[in-house]
């Protein structure tokens, strides 16, 4: 008796900053092969690499290089070192909310304000408030990666708000005037994204290396991917899955048109 054949089924956890990127290239790429199933979430890198190590799914996605702890325990536990992607770039943006008249700062500055050195916007040019500090989850591979490229290694300020999503970060400094925060590009569209060092945060500026915070981003894999997981990151990687990237506002590998 011959057995049914299944459709394939891939399931992506991982970097918040990366959700909407997966989604639509999941969303994309079903629409193009008809019978391949995507299931994508988020809930940060960290969650995502402990999803990958435990086996529980195909591709976890980052915003930061796996760690050499993270690379033991996969070996451990998959006796895999795991394969990395390199899928896109990101622009790490500092966001203000629009009445802020501070919209250019140094990184020196970024460092003072988020380390609880800078608490008042009158220290920079602006009103008389304090600051409303907003940071991502330490699952967040934006959080470590902002401590450890802007902070120097530093500690977060202790009065800093812990955000579980860019999405929600983006939300709560909308409704603050006296807020600031950090994240990808491609979110905050209703947001002030502040100059750093006199360099606003565009794709281009990002590309030519103008721009000082600048990262890769990543799909991990237990191993050398085949059939479905082969074929879809093969598609991202194309022109076709990069131009999903440039649409909706992440920076491509490749210098590509619009659709």
């Amino acid at each position: 008796m011959t057995r049914p054949l299944t459709s394939p089924v891939l399931k992506i956890k991982g970097s918040d900053t990366m959700v909407f990127l997966t989604q639509r290239w999941a969303e994309e790429y079903m629409k193009r092969t008809p019978g391949v199933s995507i299931y994508t979430e988020g809930g940060g890198s960290a969650t995502g690499i402990a999803a990958l190590i435990k086996g529980e799914v195909q591709i976890c996605t980052s915003s930061r290089p796996i760690r050499p702890q993270e690379v033991r325990r996969l070996v451990k536990q998959q006796d895999f070192l795991g394969l990395s992607f390199l899928v896109a770039k990101d622009a790490l943006s500092i966001y203000v909310h629009p009445e802020n008249s501070v919209r250019n700062l140094s990184l020196e500055q970024v460092q003072a304000i988020f380390t609880g050195e800078i608490t008042n916007w009158k220290a920079l040019g602006g009103k008389d408030e304090p600051i409303l500090v907003f940071m991502r989850n330490p699952s967040s591979g934006t959080y470590l990666y902002f401590q450890e490229h802007v902070l120097s290694g530093q500690n977060y300020a202790e009065h800093a708000i812990m955000m579980p999503t860019t999405a929600a970060m983006v939300e709560e400094i909308g409704r603050n005037p006296q807020a600031i925060g950090y994240g990808g590009l491609a979110y905050g569209k209703d947001l002030v994204h502040c100059n750093l060092e006199g360099v606003s945060p565009t794709e281009e500026n990002a590309r030519n290396g103008k721009y000082p915070i600048t990262r890769y981003l990543y799909f991990y894999t237990l191993n050398k991917p085949t059939g479905a997981v082969k074929a879809f990151i093969e598609w991202v990687l194309s022109e076709e899955g990069q131009s999903v990237v440039k649409e909706i506002g992440y920076i491509p590998l490749l210098d590509v048109g619009e659709f």
